[in-house]
């Protein structure tokens, strides 16, 4: 028949699990943006890396558009690097909370208050990484608005 103490441990887990189920929910929802995140990054840095390797080949007028796209293709890999980062960093705080939740219910030691801070830091942090996240997009779209106004102010009329 178990003792006392092994039904207060088993209370203190089963207690702990039910304690980590949100943080654990929520590095879930990290680990699917970095992969949406980490699949933006390659497919910008594949563009980028066509465009290095062709850009001698093309006469000047192509030239100077992908040398301006390059640029875009830069800053779009510096915003999607940074939201990658602190992403990482949040799902990392949220492994830490995970941890000390477990340890705080093991042992006599009160932590709540710094699992508090470490919570809100991580999602101090995800805000962050969703946030350069927000700006590579915009910064994908308006260069797909210049590059097709470009277009259109270059299209003659019908006839001429």
């Amino acid at each position: 028949m178990p003792g006392m103490s092994d039904l207060f441990t088993t209370i203190n887990i089963g207690t702990a699990v039910q304690q980590a189920v949100t943080p654990v929910f929520l590095l879930t929802a990290i680990g699917g943006m970095l992969n949406v995140m980490a699949h933006r990054l390659s497919r910008v840095v594949d563009r980028a890396r066509h465009l290095e390797s062709h850009v001698g080949e093309w006469k000047a007028e192509r030239r100077r558009i992908a040398i301006d796209d390059l640029a875009v293709l830069a800053r779009r890999m510096a915003a999607a690097n940074w939201a990658i980062a602190l992403c990482t960093m949040a799902a990392l705080l949220v492994c830490v909370v995970v941890a000390l939740l477990f340890i705080e219910q093991l042992s006599s030691i009160e932590l709540d208050t710094g699992i508090a801070w470490l919570f809100v830091s991580s999602t101090v942090l995800l805000t962050g990484g969703l946030s350069m996240f927000l700006w590579e997009v915009q910064l994908a779209l308006r260069s797909v608005r210049v590059r097709a106004a470009d277009l259109l102010a270059d299209r003659r009329p019908a006839g001429d």
